[in-house]
């Protein structure tokens, strides 16, 4: 199965393991600029070159070697489960994509008529029922991840566990996972760990958020969406990340973690 979702630096200084929804676009620009001096001029996402990446052929050898032989200094980032489902919904649901169109073809059409959701317009722009419709959402979310039906679970809201944990099986190690909303704290113990050829100052990086603009704004705070039937929606989706992430379960409201990673404990627990 090798590496899925891991970039890595040209340079080799260091190895990310892409967790959706958690600062993946910034972090891979983090990187980009580590070894070029500059930004990628568009979504990291969309980058061919400039950075090692699982999906394209010629990187594979130079991950699996790194990885294997734990040459280089690891890391992943993750976020809120709460926040991060939040979010899944208002970009990949309720928005219009980079390429002008609804994310994955035919699968909002099929999520407002079989489960009764709005989207806000053809636009995503149009006022709607957002606690309505998101509580429908993770309805569908729980029956992809349950049950696999109607389809698959995206990676967008599948766990963050689920990420985290292949670079483990597949025989890697972490030797950092911060969280997403400690980022530059989280970030610059990555950056003091390494070594890279353009040194980059956290406080002056732009936040390269993709996501930003493509739908509707949230009109409530993030607690409001959640009753108690969407939070033990919740609980069933993403036990294992509250768990091992630290995350409070017990409070919507509250995205901060409440303990502190313990990395042993999540490579015993994700590596079976």
């Amino acid at each position: 199965m090798g590496f899925p979702g891991t970039w890595m630096t040209e340079s080799q200084s260091v190895v990310y393991r892409v967790v959706p929804k958690c600062a993946c676009s910034t972090i891979g620009q983090i990187m980009y600029y580590t070894d070029h001096g500059k930004y990628f001029d568009g979504d990291i996402h969309d980058s061919t070159t400039g950075l090692h990446k699982w999906a394209q052929d010629d990187s594979k050898d130079p991950i699996s070697k790194v990885v294997h032989g734990h040459d280089s200094y690891a890391f992943t980032c993750v976020r809120n489960p709460y926040t991060r489902i939040l979010s899944s919904f208002f970009d990949k649901i309720c928005g219009i994509q980079r390429n002008g169109k609804r994310y994955r073809g035919n699968m909002v059409p099929m999520l407002i008529q079989k489960y009764g959701i709005e989207v806000g317009g053809d636009d995503g722009k149009q006022e709607f029922d957002q606690i309505q419709s998101f509580r429908r959402f993770l309805l569908f979310a729980r029956d992809t991840i349950r049950w696999r039906r109607p389809m698959d679970p995206d990676i967008h809201w599948s766990a963050s566990s689920g990420h985290v944990s292949t670079f483990i099986v597949n025989g890697g190690r972490y030797d950092n996972i911060f969280w997403t909303e400690q980022f530059n704290d989280g970030m610059q113990s990555v950056l003091d760990a390494i070594e890279v050829p353009n040194p980059i100052v956290l406080d002056d990086v732009p936040r390269f958020n993709e996501s930003e603009g493509h739908g509707p704004k949230r009109a409530h705070p993030v607690e409001d969406y959640f009753d108690d039937m969407s939070m033990h929606l919740v609980y069933e989706m993403y036990k294992r990340d509250f768990d091992l992430f630290k995350y409070d379960f017990e409070n919507p409201g509250n995205k901060l973690p409440v303990g502190e990673i313990d990395l042993d404990e999540i490579h015993a627990k994700l590596g079976d």
